[in-house]
């Protein structure tokens, strides 16, 4: 068994990122499935940039033109524009890169076929509005919706019907032309309605309830404006070709793949990770400290974070991870990780993070409580006092979280 536990769980866990990235993952499809035309490319979400390398890779100068939009502070050069939005809350370059999209398609020839990159983010990322709607009226309905008492479907509904790309409106804008979407799922159970907010797939009709209240009344007019989305017969879905390249189970897998390689046993666990992240935290690491020593624990999804009025640093990673802490503390020879694929854990430019049995004395030594950076979601501040943090930068792909553990014998 390997000496150093903590390397090989980082090793892991990049391991599995490479194997999902946008530029492997789109690269490799080309290769086996080439486009017999030459194409016009549209790129967009927080994998953008690393997905276009990948089709540039394959198809070279076969690429007509083309089209990428990204999260700021993850562009890079590429042979066509690269543009940058704001994530996770769109800003008034979403707005911009919205206009940008809808010129770019309306310049392609009818009779070409198109590639479409998404992945994650895509839609705060992206966004074009009826007329006389702007930046304060989607701010001003992301907040309504939140507090709005809505399920999510309904909240989703009302997004896709006031936006001009989201629920298959831009399949509508790129028909006659065809289609090739190659996705990087970042969604439970890899529904292409959901990724992006399904800007390429039909929306099954959902009844938007009544309206509260405190709705905005512009949304009231918006919404008895807006035209129908387009229904799943529509002749534009049959020009569309969907195939996801990435998704969580290929990372897990990965990770698996790489645990064995490095001499571990391993435990694949197919459930989804999600809610209360401090709550996971807490229930992982006990199924951790129950586990048999030597196999590396391996689990995915995505948790949420509950915010105070002013939150700390962190993310939904790095409160699971820190949360974990508390119960491994003082074990030895336990290790959990819990990172975000795409290298980026909330608001930070921290992936996640990795602990152990010392992380909260080591915390402590620095006057820090980690009971307290939780209440406060300020896991960051003290999982960097630590050195417990996970860095990698953009990955190039988001599949959403990994969550790693190992409990070793003491003589290993």
């Amino acid at each position: 068994m390997p000496a150093d536990s903590r390397q090989c769980l980082l090793e892991i866990f990049r391991t599995a990122i490479n194997v999902v990235g946008g530029q492997a993952c789109v690269s490799e499809y080309l290769r086996k499935h080439s486009p017999a035309n030459p194409i016009f490319l549209i790129a967009f979400g927080k994998a953008a940039c690393a997905m276009a390398r990948g089709a540039h890779e394959t198809l070279g100068d076969r690429i007509l033109g083309g089209l990428v939009i990204t999260k700021r502070g993850s562009g890079e050069p590429l042979p066509w524009p690269v543009l940058e939005a704001g994530h996770p809350m769109p800003d008034e370059s979403s707005l911009k890169a919205g206009e940008r999209l809808i010129e770019f398609v309306k310049s392609i020839p009818q009779d070409a076929q198109v590639l479409v990159l998404l992945s994650g983010g895509a839609s705060a990322l992206v966004e074009a509005l009826p007329s006389g709607l702007g930046l304060a009226q989607l701010r001003e309905l992301n907040r309504w919706l939140l507090g709005a008492g809505l399920d999510i479907h309904a909240m989703n509904a009302i997004r896709k019907r006031i936006s001009l790309l989201k629920g298959g409106r831009l399949a509508q804008l790129l028909y006659p032309r065809k289609v090739l979407c190659l996705a990087i799922s970042d969604v439970s159970g890899d529904d292409p309605r959901s990724i992006g907010s399904g800007p390429l797939v039909a929306e099954p009709e959902v009844d938007i309830p009544p309206l509260s209240a405190g709705a905005p009344e512009w949304l009231r007019t918006a919404l008895q404006q807006a035209p129908p989305l387009p229904r799943p017969n529509d002749a534009c879905f049959r020009n569309v070709e969907f195939q996801i390249v990435a998704r969580l189970d290929d990372a897990k897998r990965a990770a698996a793949e790489t645990a064995k390689k490095l001499g571990y046993e391993i435990k694949v666990h197919a459930e989804f990770i999600e809610g209360d992240a401090v709550e996971t935290g807490e229930r992982l690491a006990r199924k951790l400290l129950e586990s048999k020593p030597g196999v590396v624990q391996v689990w995915g999804g995505e948790t949420t974070v509950r915010l105070p009025p002013t939150p700390g640093r962190g993310g939904r990673n790095q409160s699971l991870a820190l949360s974990a802490a508390l119960v491994l503390k003082g074990c030895e020879n336990v290790w959990l990780l819990s990172a975000g694929t795409d290298g980026s854990d909330g608001p930070t430019e921290d992936a996640g993070a990795l602990v152990d049995g010392e992380t909260i004395a080591r915390g402590k030594a620095h006057g820090l409580d980690a009971d307290a950076a939780l209440t406060k979601a300020d896991a960051g501040t003290f999982l960097e006092a630590s050195g417990d943090l996970i860095h990698t930068g953009p990955t190039g792909t988001n599949v959403m979280d990994l969550m790693l553990g190992l409990k070793t014998n003491s003589q290993d």
